[in-house]
């Protein structure tokens, strides 16, 4: 009988690293698919890239500095090239496993992290897809859950809430996305729970079309109430028009792509940077002004591991970003604009598709939806 290759899961791959676990990954994708997107989480990822074509033609292991005392995962993007990788790993005395369904497996990957809670918030849970570094968040008040900005796997976010014990009383998005497919509708037609986005970003941003979705639109000042909570809606546009930070208890600010633990959201992604920009400043400016130094900045991405605290959660006070994070240290309007336009790339192509499918202007099937989505977001500047 046929030796079973051995294999392990993503997730499996995932609590490893968050774990703090060193694991050695061997990526054996071509180089400009690992440049687009790879596996980095955890400090302790021992990475090493090498095409399945290089693989075979090696006339020993050495080249690839593998420790053969350790397993050594391999991946490539669907699961099928690391299989045979593996395989020919183990027949050279290498404790080689497959990495089950490879990239795509990745990318679905959610990792939850309990955060403090707060004194109307039992439960602060941040939900963390390490493949694109997007963070969402379920709280919970007294057995009532609210979803800030969930990703299109929507049976991971009812399973939190059902773990939680908690009833879903609310989805809410803060801004229209554009790196990922948002789960806010499905969530709440199939929840039957509201939906709240900012009036402003229910129109594409590049000809005005009203998105055909149902939502409940808020503005600047709105409460949204769930337990004994309330998220205090506010408006800072630059990201988008529609850009919103929820306020919780005077402690917790989800900034969602305002502000980010390391830099901001990047104000191009609607084709009108230039302007977007003197919004995004505005925005700031009322965040300097206003918001004090102790509130818990709970952003919506991430870009490195270097944002993370020990805990591994992805946050930090006000009063720290302000003096760590560039951009947002920056007191001068035209010092700002000239930092921004000095970092301004060109937006990654599927982000057009992905924000008007997310307005529900444009049909995506999954296989649409796993490439457009494919690799870490790129929704900060710099």
């Amino acid at each position: 009988m046929a030796e079973t290759l051995p294999t392990i899961a993503a997730a499996e791959l995932a609590r490893r690293l968050e774990a703090g676990e060193p694991v050695q990954l061997l990526d054996v994708r071509a180089p400009d698919k690992v440049a687009a997107g790879r596996v980095a989480l955890g400090a302790a990822l021992q990475f090493r890239a090498l095409p399945n074509s290089e693989l075979f033609r090696l006339p020993a292991l050495d080249p690839l500095r593998l420790d053969s005392r350790r397993p050594v995962a391999v991946i490539c993007g669907h699961g099928n090239s690391s299989r045979t990788a593996a395989a020919f790993l183990r027949h050279q005395g290498v404790d080689a496993y497959s990495v089950d369904g490879g990239m795509a497996a990745w990318e679905c990957v959610y990792v939850t992290r309990e955060l403090a809670p707060t004194p109307a918030i039992d439960r602060v849970i941040q939900v963390d897809r390490v493949g694109k570094g997007c963070l969402s968040y379920v709280l919970v008040s007294d057995g009532e859950a609210v979803i800030v900005d969930p990703g299109r796997h929507a049976e991971r976010y009812r399973r939190i809430v059902e773990d939680a014990g908690a009833t879903p009383a609310a989805v809410i998005d803060t801004h229209a996305h554009a790196d990922y497919l948002s789960g806010a509708v499905t969530l709440a037609r199939d929840l039957r729970i509201p939906y709240f986005l900012h009036a402003d970003d229910t129109r594409s941003p590049y000809d005005d079309t009203p998105a055909r979705l149902e939502c409940r639109t808020v503005g600047d000042g709105d409460r949204i109430a769930f337990g004994r909570a309330v998220l205090r809606v506010e408006h800072v546009p630059g990201h988008t028009l529609g850009s919103v930070t929820l306020l919780a208890d005077g402690a917790l600010a989800l900034t969602g792509d305002f502000i980010f633990v390391r830099s901001i959201g990047r104000p191009d992604l609607g084709g009108q940077g230039a302007a977007w920009a003197k919004l995004l400043w505005r925005s700031l400016e009322r965040a300097r002004g206003s918001w004090a130094g102790d509130l818990v900045v709970l952003p919506a991405h991430y870009s490195t591991e270097s944002e993370r605290r020990d805990d591994r959660a992805v946050a930090g006070r006000f009063d720290a970003i302000r003096k760590e994070n560039e951009p947002v240290g920056i007191e001068n309007e035209a010092t700002f604009l000239a930092w921004i336009a000095a970092r301004q790339v060109t937006p990654p192509p599927a982000y057009r598709a992905i924000k008007l499918a997310n307005l529900g202007l444009v049909p995506l099937s999954p296989e649409d939806a796993e490439l457009l989505e494919f690799g870490p977001n790129q929704c900060a500047v710099g």
